[in-house]
């Protein structure tokens, strides 16, 4: 059974055609710009850099819920910090690159951009 997609009119171009973009579009772009962010580890599901090319574009939507009402958007993000960076520093760096990115790159407005830390990561503390 096919997954349903919420797909959204983000423009009308007069007379040539439509831009629609899915809401699992915007996910990936938001997911994308949190593991940009140095200091964050991965997205909570364990998705890292290093996996993103192993298994793929969609699963960079894990750990990330996007509500797209009109034209705004809401992001949540689920991360994993990696152990001794400043938490609500790194945060609000992902903040500002999420909503950017995703203003950017669709021309939707971001009203919040919500962090929610999953763990630590103290995989780069092993080896001290």
């Amino acid at each position: 059974m096919a997954e349903k997609r919420n797909v959204y009119k983000i423009q009308d171009l007069g007379g040539i055609g439509e831009v629609h973009i899915a809401d699992e579009v915007v996910a990936i772009i938001a997911g994308l710009a949190a593991t940009e962010v140095d200091g964050v580890a991965s997205m909570a599901g364990n998705i890292t850099k290093e996996l993103v090319g192993k298994l793929g574009m969609k699963n960079l939507s894990k750990g990330v819920k996007v509500a797209v009402q009109d034209d705004t958007v809401s992001v949540e993000l689920n991360l994993n910090i990696e152990y001794g960076r400043n938490i609500l520093e790194t945060s609000k760096t992902v903040q500002e690159r999420v909503k950017s990115a995703v203003e950017n790159m669709t021309g939707l407005t971001v009203t919040e951009v919500n962090i929610h830390i999953a763990s630590v990561d103290m995989e780069n503390e092993k080896g001290k």
